[in-house]
């Protein structure tokens, strides 16, 4: 990854980018208060046993770290338990089976297509504004049914949660929690209000989209409340196109680093999926999540005492070599190739088939109207620099599509 690191100028916040780690599999940061999982048979542990790691993470957050304007998570289906979780996941599971998935392909090449049309008028193409962004936010946006037009909107509400240059960590001054959680709530709010809207404008006049769905659904005879339905849809809206985007930027950006690789899927297309999987694997676009102990419970080695906030890192694990063999490399003809960038267990990531889905219509239509995908050497690529998200900002390209 050495010629990867400097190349692009990785930011040292992104270390599973930076070459092997050395260090334990499990191990405590009393700066941080906290506990991380590094290693791949630890993390298959840890989201294999939701009774002793909680998604509800909220639990053990100290109570002035949280917000005080009747903030609530209810209705967030990562941060939610059995049975109560298998209950919500449900209302939506139907919305991304294979067979609605699949047939979404069509939609999806006609938007690919318009956008990179669009892009052979501007000054130049760069990859994640003109394509790897829009691209999913349309298709989830129309299976919301929120006016996809309002992609701005979600734009700048994803980058203030999920983009900022800040470190996980409970030990933060008073100030420093303060104008943290400030900058999270604004965006919080004025998204909650945005889909609160129109869930009301649901309840007034159905339509045939999945807000519509949730307004409707009911739970143990009851329907969801409108909190609930605001959050499930942030979630959604949010989950949704981040994924995607950063998938497509992380797999063109592969190409790039390693182009004896895309001459080898433009000879063999049906190489695609496991091109994007290896992506997923090397650049694992959620590098992190949280759970939480409601036990005592021995892991790597060590004793984690209940109450505790874990951090689980998948994209360290997805580079254990007690699991990939060479796994600085890539290589997509690993397999098996069991990366756990869309997590494991009862939180496996619902729109995985669709995220996959994009990445491998995108791609092979790329692959189509550009002759080489290359960077640009006088336009920099550009990370997100959270140390949560393995992303581009950036990837101006070199040439435009072909008609």
């Amino acid at each position: 990854m050495a010629h990867i690191v400097e190349r692009y100028d990785v930011p040292r916040q992104l270390f599973w980018l930076h070459g092997p780690r050395t260090g334990p599999a499990v191990e405590f940061d009393p700066r941080a208060g906290m506990w991380s999982v590094y290693g791949y048979p630890e993390l298959q542990e840890v989201l294999g046993d939701p009774a002793t790691f909680s998604s509800d993470t909220m639990r053990v957050v100290p109570k002035e770290m949280m917000p005080k304007d009747g903030f609530s998570l209810e209705g967030f289906i990562t941060q939610i338990d059995p049975p109560e979780h298998g209950k919500l996941r449900k209302l939506v599971s139907s919305a991304f089976t294979r067979k609605v998935v699949a047939d979404l392909e069509p939609r999806i090449a006609a938007i690919t297509h318009e956008l990179l049309d669009a892009a052979r008028e501007g000054e130049g193409f760069e990859l994640v504004r003109d394509l790897a962004y829009p691209l999913p936010v349309i298709v989830i946006a129309e299976l919301l049914g929120v006016p996809s037009e309002d992609r701005a909107l979600f734009k700048r509400w994803a980058d203030a949660l999920f983009q900022r240059d800040a470190e996980v960590s409970l030990g933060q001054s008073a100030e420093e929690r303060a104008e943290s959680l400030e900058a999270t709530m604004k965006p919080w709010r004025e998204m909650s209000d945005y889909l609160a809207g129109h869930a009301a404008e649901r309840r007034k006049g159905p339509r045939a989209d999945l807000l519509t769905r949730l307004v409707e659904a009911e739970v143990d005879g009851e329907r969801l409340p409108t909190e609930q339905v605001v959050n499930f849809a942030i979630l959604l809206l949010l989950a949704g196109h981040i994924t995607t985007t950063m998938l497509l930027g992380n797999t063109v950006l592969c190409l790039d680093a390693f182009p004896g690789q895309q001459d080898k899927v433009r000879a063999d297309r049906a190489s695609v999926p496991a091109v994007i999987e290896e992506s997923l694997r090397l650049f694992t676009p959620f590098a992190l999540l949280g759970r939480a102990t409601t036990r005592e419970s021995e892991l790597g080695g060590v004793t984690i005492p209940a109450d505790q906030l874990v951090m689980c890192w998948m994209a360290a694990a997805n580079r254990d070599p007690r699991q990939f063999e060479d796994p600085e490399a890539f290589d997509p003809h690993r397999d098996p190739n069991p990366h756990l960038a869309f997590g494991r267990g009862i939180h496996f990531c619902l729109g995985a088939p669709l995220a996959r889905l994009e990445g491998r219509v995108a791609l092979n239509i790329l692959l189509d109207r550009f002759a080489v995908l290359r960077s640009d050497p006088a336009d920099p690529v550009e990370f997100i620099s959270a140390p949560s998200l393995t992303g581009l900002r950036r990837l101006p390209l070199l040439g435009k599509p072909a008609a």
